[in-house]
């Protein structure tokens, strides 16, 4: 009995033990809703509570609709665990009647193991940044040094062509849908456009590319960067393309959807990348290619369906194309890349016939 009881003892410390400090999106979003709704049953138990914690369920309720579209915020999550630890701190100090409702007590426990739950998540958070800060190769440079010294130059009546971008860019097997093209994937996923910039000189320049297609913003949008930061990065992007005579393509974010959530909670990709704010930054791309006159490359429309989101048959996460997605993509960016390399016609000069004398 007591090797049984051992047992289960340490099968229930390995789950506590296996399970990860870090939320996911759908995660952070169920546990924040579930600790407003004790909030504010077990203010019902407490009288006195509803009072004074009024302003602390209020707060929280603010601050999930702010996590909705940025999970990954630290400030918004410390202030979540601020919020409900000021709750738990007056559900103590304040008096409770005789008896004490035993559903009321079982909702405060609960609650508890939220905020140590929450807690846990933040420090896991800040732990992921603290990692990404101290990354000596925050750029992932080395990806591709082998590679590229190994490149050799371009060939004559060949154009070069630079795919720079994320992990769509970097689960593209241009290969297979560009053969007996000189175009070159230069993806990492993860990366936001900051880290693209800082590759421009090793991944891009030093390869001597007729032109780049740029397809960055989206992990930048689920990390919570502000568009003009990534407007910045992605216009330094296009000056140093226009500096070292490089066409550049840049295109539209692609939008994304919930509709495989059910298969993996991990697939609501909705509130870290809300669509609003893809279109937003598509906007803004648009508009500067225009003013520029640089390629635009849309891709957003043609995946987007009726509903605006991402077509459901075009992936199988509802971020990251699939193989029909990138036959989708395919045609587009050979139509944006024929565009942006073809000879700029030269003005025909006529000569100037000469007055006769006198004439």
């Amino acid at each position: 009995m007591r090797g049984l009881w051992l047992g289960c003892l340490a099968i229930a410390l390995h789950a506590q033990a296996s399970e990860p400090a870090l939320l996911n999106n759908r995660q952070v979003i169920e546990t924040c809703q579930r600790a407003i709704q004790l909030m504010e049953s077990t203010s019902v138990a407490l009288p006195e509570l509803a009072r004074a914690g009024a302003p602390l369920v209020e707060n929280a309720r603010q601050l999930l609709t702010n996590l909705r579209t940025n999970t990954a915020n630290a400030d918004l999550n410390y202030s979540f665990v601020t919020n409900l630890h000021g709750y738990l701190a007056l559900s103590d100090a304040l008096p409770r009647p005789f008896p004490f409702s035993e559903e009321a007590q079982k909702q405060l426990h609960e609650l508890r193991d939220i905020l140590a739950r929450v807690e846990s998540h933040f420090h896991a958070l800040i732990a992921l940044k603290d990692q990404q800060l101290r990354n000596p190769d925050r750029d992932n440079l080395a990806r591709y040094t082998d590679l590229n010294s190994r490149a050799g130059p371009p060939k004559p009546g060949k154009p070069r062509v630079i795919f720079l971008g994320d992990s769509i860019t970097d689960f593209w097997r241009l290969n297979e849908y560009f053969p007996e093209r000189d175009f070159i994937n230069r993806g990492v996923s993860g990366q936001i456009a900051g880290q693209m910039l800082g590759r421009m000189e090793s991944d891009v320049i030093r390869l001597q590319p007729a032109a780049i297609v740029v397809l960055a913003g989206t992990n930048d949008i689920a990390r919570g960067i502000p568009l003009p930061i990534i407007e910045d990065n992605l216009a330094m992007i296009a000056d140093l393309a226009d500096y070292y005579k490089i066409r550049i393509i840049l295109a539209s974010v692609l939008p994304v959807s919930d509709y495989h959530q059910d298969s993996d909670p991990n697939y609501e990709r909705t509130p870290a990348r809300p669509p609003a704010a893809i279109r937003a930054l598509n906007d803004w791309i648009r508009r500067l290619c225009a003013t520029r006159k640089l390629t635009y490359l849309d891709y957003y429309t043609p995946m987007l369906d009726a509903s605006g989101y991402l077509k459901a048959e075009l992936s199988d996460d509802g971020l990251h194309p699939n193989s029909a997605g990138y036959r989708v993509m395919a045609p587009l960016a050979l139509a944006a890349i024929e565009s942006a390399t073809k000879p700029v016609p030269q003005p025909v000069q006529t000569p100037r016939k000469h007055r006769l004398f006198g004439n």
